[in-house]
């Protein structure tokens, strides 16, 4: 249960701060959410991976780095810590129905969503699940930015920048993004996470395949 109490605050403190930052419109908004995932990471991530991520759990099961049996109780949590951090901002602002949807070419959406998920879940294979970069004190800093720079390349202009399922529900719920349109984020955000474990699987060095 540990594992999935950190996995459930991560992704509530990630969402959390999503929502806030699209409610305030903070320039530095990007800034915050990379920097939230970047704490959460550290704070978490020798407890339950810091994975945060239904994508990122994906990859790491196909990695070998978290047994398939879990990944259903992962993405169940992270989702359910992602929609209780909704429903925190709705405390918080007194009402729903804040925000509009925005209308993003499918296109676009499908290959940014899925190009900035595989360098997210990339990363965090090579950074985080591997012996060559064990122990190391830089993983969640390169995580954190890796979802800044997406944010800042793709976010808010080809997509909503969820790289995260999670996110992506959260965002329906909110209103920031069509339903159908979480739905493709959803399956873009996933095939990026299958396709980063297949190249890390690729590249791997010999150590690591022992």
């Amino acid at each position: 249960m540990k594992h999935y109490l950190t996995e459930f605050i991560g992704t509530f403190f990630l969402v959390l701060t999503v929502a806030c930052c699209s409610y305030t419109g903070n320039p530095l908004g990007a800034l915050a959410i990379a920097s939230v995932l970047m704490v959460m990471v550290y704070a978490g991530g020798y407890i339950s991976g810091g994975h945060y991520n239904p994508a990122v759990s994906l990859a790491a099961c196909i990695r070998g780095a978290l047994p398939y049996k879990e990944f259903v109780p992962y993405a169940v949590v992270q989702c359910l810590g992602g929609a209780c951090a909704v429903w925190a901002f709705y405390g918080l602002v007194g009402h729903a129905g804040i925000f509009q949807p925005v209308d993003y070419n499918l296109t676009g959406l499908l290959i940014a969503e899925t190009l900035f998920t595989f360098a997210l879940c990339y990363v965090v294979l090579h950074t985080a699940t591997s012996k060559e970069t064990s122990g190391n004190s830089y993983y969640g800093l390169a995580i954190g930015f890796t979802v800044l720079v997406g944010a800042i390349a793709v976010g808010g202009r080809f997509c909503a920048g969820a790289f995260n399922p999670a996110v992506a529900v959260s965002l329906g719920m909110l209103g920031v993004s069509a339903w159908a349109l979480a739905g493709y984020t959803i399956l873009a955000n996933l095939a990026g996470g299958v396709l980063a474990a297949c190249v890390f699987k690729a590249v791997q060095t010999k150590s690591e395949e022992a």
